[in-house]
């Protein structure tokens, strides 16, 4: 069978081509349109699948998008009623949105693929993150924990999957927490007190959280209010995301925690104001990380199981899958590359295909890499046509020139087969660095991803040599694959990885298997004999406020507007400024 799933109209639209059971191609639309975060129909995303697969439109027994429009705008209108007359202001706006394209899902989707209505199905927004984060994984049965801001009414379930010996699936949610409680609305609020972009910025909430000290948990705790069933109650005295669209926050939040941070104005951690949004940080991290960790401990009494699969974007939140992973009870967690909205597309299809369509279970491929592929021959072109030095040489002297021209200090920016989908840069499409000084650190961020100086780098190494460098639980190997857990970095290596070691001592590492990624494992390699240590900085390819790129155009592009020394994509390389380090010329001899 061949099944397309659609995710589109919140955030990070994508699109995720199955046939016969298993991943042929999945994108998302940011990295076709290059608007980042782009929701609209990802109709880019669609057409890059659909060719990647070799089929046209009429080819697809079914298209399955990742909600039910209905119920979200049922849920939208009540929301706003409810709330009335305080969102007589955003009325408006939230039916105007609704009553665009979002309603009608179903007539959009066979109008641009000219596909027969009766083909188009739905199915529900958490049992999509579901999927993606179960059917995706290498476990026969586990427990589900999802959490996002809102799907239609949930932002929360638990519940369990099993892959059954006889071929069929299945997976059952138990239970659902509907808004406006929410665990990602909490944090989402908390992220735009502080100044940052809600589904943005939550990143950089955590990273700032290293900073502070958790000293207004008791305040925390007087926002978001724990329930006698274990799950959670937000007070919406202090949120105002039912009323307002300009902020999310309301002003008993600000009478509670001070004066917002402004967008516009940085954070200087040496002052008291600064410190205070590092001290709030930290402590809206330290409870939500309490609240998973209490809610993973329950479901592993409930279900018994060993093995829990985690979903929705706050499964991105890295430092409290590793406090669950070490306190739940459970001794594996797995998180998809993809967690949040843009894996809805692909766990939607799957959903369709084990589910609806009873088609037994095939193992999913257990790499991130689904996305179009890199053309090196078009990168040679560009760099040549502008004047800039190219080199092409074979694999091995490539790597060995990569190696050497890492170890010199220069940073790499690292193109090379199929892009990956999801948030993470995983070694297809990534700028390279050493990892040992905090020089660096502070470069990359200053030169290339002009980025705020307290937001960390992650380091990448093989699985093999993880735990000499960093203290990793039982259990770790599986969390940081898809780099989704944050561990700390043994005291002793701190010194010499001082650009991966964020200011706690920790670092959001990278666990590689050779199997998953071979070229990389042997860059890793040759760097480790230069250096005496298997391990780079490993940041997304891309400058601020942009997607990760894409095509080899767009690392051009990129390579050509930022400090990167050198760009490679496989074979061939371009140096942006001849004379300095490594002579490529002289590895290619």
């Amino acid at each position: 069978m061949k099944i397309l799933g659609i995710s589109a109209h919140y955030h990070d639209s994508a699109a995720a081509l199955l046939i016969d059971g298993l991943p042929v191609a999945a994108v998302q639309e940011e990295r076709m349109s290059r608007r980042k975060n782009d929701a609209a129909f990802p109709i880019g995303a669609i057409e890059w699948c659909l060719e990647r697969g070799g089929i046209q439109p009429e080819d697809l027994d079914s298209v399955i998008f990742y909600e039910r429009p209905a119920l979200k705008f049922d849920r939208v209108l009540t929301s706003c009623l409810r709330s009335f007359p305080q969102s007589w202001r955003s009325f408006p706006r939230a039916m105007k949105n609704m009553l665009g394209e979002k309603l009608w899902v179903r007539g959009v989707i066979a109008a641009q693929l000219g596909i027969p209505r009766n083909r188009i199905g739905f199915t529900s927004h958490h049992l999509s993150h579901a999927a993606a984060a179960f059917l995706t994984a290498p476990c026969r049965r586990a427990a589900i924990f999802t959490a996002d801001g809102v799907g239609e009414w949930a932002t929360m379930t638990v519940g369990q999957g099993e892959k059954c010996d006889d071929g069929s699936t299945y997976v059952r949610l138990f239970r659902e927490l509907r808004f406006p409680h929410s665990l990602g609305l909490f944090y989402s609020a908390f992220t735009a007190y502080l100044g940052f972009a809600v589904n943005e910025g939550e990143y950089k909430v955590m990273g700032l959280a290293a900073y502070g000290t958790p000293n207004r948990v008791d305040d925390v705790r007087r926002v978001i209010l724990r329930t006698a069933d274990g799950a959670i109650e937000l007070d919406t005295d202090y949120f105002d995301f039912q009323s307002r669209v300009e902020t999310s926050f309301s002003q008993a939040f600000t009478d509670l925690f001070g004066p917002p941070r402004a967008p516009h104005h940085p954070i200087d951690l040496s002052t008291a104001e600064g410190r205070r949004f590092a001290d709030i940080a930290a402590s809206a991290q330290r409870v939500l990380e309490e609240i998973m960790v209490d809610i993973a401990r329950s479901l592993h009494r409930e279900t018994g199981f060993d093995d829990l699969c985690l979903g929705g974007g706050v499964a991105l939140n890295g430092v409290a899958n590793a406090r669950m992973l070490a306190e739940s009870g459970f001794k594996r967690i797995f998180v998809p590359p993809a967690p949040g909205d843009a894996g809805c597309a692909l766990g939607a299809a799957l959903i369709a295909d084990r589910i609806h369509f009873r088609q037994p279970h095939r193992a999913f491929p257990d790499h991130p890499f689904w996305g179009p592929q890199v053309d090196q021959a078009e990168l040679a072109r560009l760099a040549r046509e502008d004047g800039l030095a190219v080199t092409e040489m074979t694999d091995q002297s490539m790597l060995d020139a990569t190696a050497d021209a890492l170890w010199q200090g220069e940073i790499v920016g690292w193109m090379d087969g199929a892009l990956e989908f999801g948030p993470r840069a995983l070694g297809h499409r990534s700028i390279f660095a050493a990892p040992h000084d905090a020089e660096m650190r502070d470069r990359l961020n200053r030169d290339i991803k002009y980025r705020e100086e307290f937001r960390p780098f992650a380091p990448v190494v093989l699985t093999e040599h993880g735990r000499r460098y960093f203290d990793l639980s039982p259990g770790a190997d599986r969390l940081g694959r898809f780099m989704s857990g944050v561990f700390p970095v043994r005291p002793e290596w701190r010194d010499r990885l001082a650009a991966v070691t964020h200011v706690d001592g920790t670092a959001r590492v990278q666990l590689l298997d050779p199997a998953m990624e071979p070229r990389l494992a042997r860059l890793l390699e040759l760097y480790g004999a230069r250096s005496g240590l298997p391990v780079l900085l490993n940041t997304s390819f891309n400058l601020a406020g942009e997607p990760i790129v894409n095509s080899a155009a767009e690392g051009y592009s990129t390579f050509r507007r930022c400090g990167i020394d050198l760009l490679i994509a496989g074979t061939v390389a371009v140096r942006k400024r001849h004379g300095q380090g490594l002579s490529l010329q002289e590895a290619a001899a």
